[in-house]
């Protein structure tokens, strides 16, 4: 069996991040009197690879600890979609072979470019309305980006992709690192931590190559 692919990016207080960076302190610290190291982090739910629940935009939506296992474990179809500059619409899914799966990553230029940097950037490829209704019409239960929103730059202030999407119960998985991951079908393994009744959550997340 191949290894799985690690599509998780590391957490540390440099690090690219929405809002807040996240920040630690050492509670323990391995000395010749104290066999153990613990650390405390403050960190928002949107850090690192994560999952965006329906919840984060629709009142009394599915959280992140309600979210059915077969949304986010099961087949799953990464998409090259390096070739879109900013804004992926329903006719790039079409033509990049969405159609069928009900599970999609987009690897787009952002994993060998705006996912590398540590600040945030001043564009980024994400996912328009169009397609994210098409993702809707066609029963897709989970998507991926490789950035930490799914949002296209021109379209963060109503934010109708994520409404869209989080309406439909589709669950989003922000900052997946897909620079070294080929485009085709995988078997998805996406764990959210179960925080109770909130709208998002760190989310480890690997793919499996199936089997030839």
């Amino acid at each position: 069996m191949s290894a799985p692919i690690d599509l998780n990016i590391p957490i540390h207080p440099e690090m690219l991040h929405w809002g807040r960076r996240p920040t630690f302190e050492m509670v323990e610290e391995i000395t010749e009197s104290n066999p153990t190291e613990v650390s405390r982090w403050l960190i928002g739910a949107h850090t690192g690879t994560h999952i965006d629940a329906p919840s984060h935009f629709v009142k009394g939506g599915t959280s992140v600890d309600e979210i059915p296992l077969d949304h986010t474990v099961g087949p799953a179809r990464v998409l090259d979609l390096r070739a879109v500059e900013k804004e992926i619409t329903a006719k790039d899914l079409e033509a990049a072979g969405a159609e069928g799966a009900t599970r999609v990553l987009f690897k787009t230029r952002n994993s060998t470019d705006a996912l590398t940097r540590n600040e945030r950037s001043e564009t980024w490829v994400g996912l328009g309305p169009s397609g994210a209704q098409w993702l809707v019409d066609r029963g897709v239960v989970f998507a991926a980006i490789d950035y930490m929103t799914m949002e296209a730059p021109d379209h963060t202030v109503q934010w109708p992709t994520h409404v869209i999407l989080c309406n439909a119960g589709t669950v989003i998985l922000e900052n997946a690192n897909l620079a070294d991951v080929e485009a085709g079908d995988y078997y998805l393994v996406c764990q959210p931590v179960p925080f109770e009744g909130r709208e998002a959550a760190p989310a480890p997340t690997v793919l499996l190559a199936l089997p030839a």
